[in-house]
């Protein structure tokens, strides 16, 4: 959060109108989450905060792609740089499946039933760092 504040000045400095937009967008999310929870902002929270926009955002590169629109795909390309900026070093898919595995060894899951169990074992060390979606599908092909 520290950094994030710190890159608002630069930008102000630089008058950087992209970047500043950005990190109020940012900024205004985290302290909605504050204010409506009532509760300090962890780096689980903020991560989330950053992979909700570029969700978001990757679904508009889409469709303005589709709309041949390449004004607004050049822009939302560049707001992905910057969000990205913002994630923790990604994961390998190597050290995933060695965290998974682990998982497995402590879990010792037996079905697909067990798979909440397994994911919620994952979630907390690759969260933010590799593509979730391909996290649960490598847990239930170990599960079948």
């Amino acid at each position: 959060m520290e950094k994030l504040l710190e890159d608002l000045k630069q930008a102000m400095r630089d008058k950087d109108t992209l970047r500043l937009s950005v990190i109020r967008m940012i900024k205004g999310e985290v302290d909605k989450i504050r204010i409506d929870q009532k509760c300090e902002i962890t780096e689980t929270i903020f991560l989330g905060v950053v992979e909700k926009q570029i969700k978001m955002r990757e679904d508009s590169l889409e469709q303005f792609e589709k709309a041949g629109r390449e004004d607004l795909a050049n822009k939302t390309r560049q707001e992905l740089e910057i969000l990205k900026a913002y994630l923790p070093e990604p994961l390998s898919k190597e050290e995933v499946e060695k965290i998974i595995e682990e998982a497995f060894q402590e879990l010792k899951p037996e079905s697909i039933r067990d798979m909440g169990k397994v994911m919620s074992f994952v979630t907390p060390q690759v969260k933010g760092r590799f593509d979730m979606k391909q996290v649960s599908s490598i847990i239930q092909e170990k599960l079948k």
